[in-house]
This record gives structure tokens, sequence and C-alpha cells, in this order.
């Protein structure tokens, strides 16, 4: 990667749309392979692909910013109020944050999450969530240095392809 000084962070373009998904089917892939779930490398959910990335853009459902260095998008997030069933409108969540593997490390997730943290104040959230696979070892590492705390009761077990994985929610104020 270059310096971090050529990083910025901004609001995702329409024409960003099949960046993301191609970032999105890479990453994931990358990240998959390191989870014990008994199959080789879990398959990336194929309902995220541009035309799902172009509508949330537009429709900022969620909102989505971007990572560029130089000229090329390396991460991104999306998050809005929480998609939990009787949460507060006060809850936010990161419904995605994924950055290259080749940035991994870098400070990328850390300003993607500082956007995100800015935009959800913004909204008025006073706490932020987001699920994250137990078996993804190097999320919930970043999500707890960054400050969030797993709701134990709160794990679940969702399909994903042809596995079943465990999530845990992890929470934290704003």
């Amino acid at each position: 990667m270059s310096l971090l000084t050529t990083l910025d962070v901004r609001p995702a373009a329409l024409s960003d749309a099949p960046h993301i998904a191609e970032l999105y089917a890479d990453t994931a892939k990358e990240a998959f392979k390191t989870m014990q779930t008994g199959a080789k490398v879990l398959p990336v959910p194929e309902e995220k692909n541009s035309t799902y990335w172009r509508e949330a853009i537009e429709f900022a459902e969620p909102q989505v910013q971007v990572a560029v260095d130089g000229d090329k998008i390396v991460g991104f997030v999306g998050y809005d109020r929480s998609r939990d069933k009787g949460t507060p409108n006060t809850l936010g969540e990161i419904w995605d944050i994924y950055v290259h593997a080749t940035h991994w490390g870098q400070g990328v997730g850390l300003a993607l999450w500082d956007a995100a943290r800015e935009g959800l104040q913004e909204e008025g959230c006073t706490h932020v969530s987001i699920w994250v696979p137990i078996a993804n070892d190097r999320a919930m590492r970043f999500h707890e240095l960054a400050g969030f705390k797993r709701e134990m009761s709160s794990a679940k077990t969702v399909p994903m392809g042809p596995v079943k994985v465990e999530e845990i929610r992890l929470k934290q104020a704003l």
C-alpha cells in the first residue's frame, strides 16, 4: 500500500457499485478462508452484487462510504439504523465493513469505522452494533480492539450457502 496520506474516505458514488461488489466478493473469500466451518471455503453471498450496492448507494440504505488509496477503492463500510427487531432507533448498525486483504493492518478499517461512527452520531445514534461470525478471528479482534463488546445472549446460527455459521452481536456506545 502507498502511504496512508493518500487514503481518502468518502461517500460512495453510483459508479463505485461494481468496484464495491468485486471488493466484497474478493475480501469475503479471503476472510472466510480462515474460518473453521468444516467447509474448505464459505461461499460468498450472491445477493450482494453490483445491483445491491447500486441500490444501497442510491437509496442510502445502508449508507456507504469507501476508502480510496490513490484512485483505487480498497475498502468500504455500510451502516444505518439497526435492522434487529425491537431495538431503539438510537441503535445504529455496521451492516458491512470490508478492506481488501492487501490493505489489512494498514489503518483502512479504522478510517472506515471512524466515518461510520461519525455518520451514525449525525443520525442521532447513541450505540452501534455489528454481527460477526464467531469463527472470524480477524474481524472479532478488530471490533474488540475498536471497543465493541460481545453480547453473549445474542449468539445465533445463520445459513451461509450450504454451511451454518455461528454469529454474535457486538455492541458499543458511541
